[in-house]
């Protein structure tokens, strides 16, 4: 049986129109189309300014596009508003939090504003706050909690009403680095039970927590894989290959299915062509290739006493495909990471 698709976006788009000289608008985000699935975790990556809180916000029914529909478990967000937000539980990238409530007081508002029956409210808050880790914290004012607990306030708030759907606007944004492995663990344990979809700039945190990923650049989707396919796309046909003696480089050239070898410092960088099968996937071919070559040029390192002490196959990693998908120069990428996200 085919899976629950909760999400279902098609052709969706917002410009926004500023006054200018020639009254164009600004195109946020363009004729996307994607679905998110029951028990899928979609991690949502793009530069500042590429339509990710955008997208968000029209998702969540904050924002109406300028085109394109949303449904929402089967719903028309703009037709049926109120029962389609029933389902979503969001966290924009500034928690809506009251600050000079307690933990008690905020999630019980909040679940009246989701509409938790009276007789269900306190069963709500106590599984928000165990699911969060906020048992032991109901009493005391959110002021007064850490960043990462205020965090954790915040995502109790989105799923108090138990929806379907989670949306996380970068959730773990200014958080230490233990309390971001914790939140990533609850992210992890809600996409068991919800759809779950979240922005990050931290790009192992997708790799390691997101089941599917998009990459939005200038409000166009310009990658939509899964984590498998992702990592078979970071694969290279790429050896780095290190010796501590002089090597004889025409005779590795001479290894049926080494295209191109050139030195990187005091390594060699040997470039190779697929000489599989041609039935195998490609995956299987890339690997079955690096293993040939690897055996043969450490049986050929031994032979000549080249004093062979690393060989590896070489990946691109999320970055790389990041960089070159969105064309961010390298010192605003590092920036992006060591500042956190700002607002699209």
């Amino acid at each position: 049986m085919d899976s629950e698709i909760l999400i279902e976006v098609s052709q969706l788009s917002r410009h926004f129109f500023r006054s200018n000289k020639n009254n164009d608008p600004t195109i946020a985000v363009d004729n996307i189309d994607f679905t998110l699935q029951r028990g899928e975790v979609l991690g949502f990556l793009g530069p500042n300014g590429a339509g990710k809180s955008t997208t968000m916000q029209m998702l969540t029914g904050n924002l109406a596009p300028t085109h394109g529909s949303i449904k929402i478990a089967g719903m028309d967000l703009l037709d049926n508003p109120i029962e389609a937000k029933e389902k979503i539980g969001y966290l924009p990238d500034t928690p809506p939090l009251y600050k000079e409530l307690s933990v008690d007081e905020y999630l019980n508002y909040c679940a009246k504003l989701n509409k938790v029956s009276k007789s269900n409210v306190q069963q709500a808050m106590n599984m928000a706050k165990e699911r969060c880790g906020l048992t032991e914290h109901g009493k005391r004012i959110i002021n007064n909690l850490s960043k990462g607990y205020q965090q954790r306030v915040g995502i109790a708030q989105a799923i108090i009403h138990s929806p379907d759907i989670v949306i996380l606007d970068e959730p773990t944004v200014g958080l230490d680095p233990i309390q971001m492995i914790e939140i990533r663990k609850l992210i992890k344990e809600l996409g068991q039970t919800h759809s779950v979809m979240l922005s990050s700039h931290i790009l192992p945190e997708i790799q390691a927590i997101c089941d599917n990923v998009q990459i939005i650049n200038q409000g166009k989707l310009v990658f939509n894989s899964s984590i498998k396919q992702l990592n078979q796309h970071m694969q290279t046909h790429t050896l780095r290959m290190s010796c501590s003696k002089p090597v004889d480089i025409h005779q590795i050239k001479s290894l049926e299915g080494i295209s191109e070898v050139h030195q990187d410092g005091n390594s060699l960088i040997l470039h190779c062509s697929s000489i599989a099968d041609e039935h195998e996937t490609s995956e299987q071919s890339n690997s079955d290739v690096i293993i040939k070559i690897s055996q043969q040029l450490i049986s050929m390192a031994n032979q000549h006493q080249w004093g062979l002490y690393e060989i590896f196959p070489e990946k691109q990693t999320l970055e790389d495909i990041f960089m070159s998908l969105t064309c961010v120069e390298t010192s605003d990428f590092k920036k992006q990471l060591e500042q956190g996200a700002e607002s699209d």
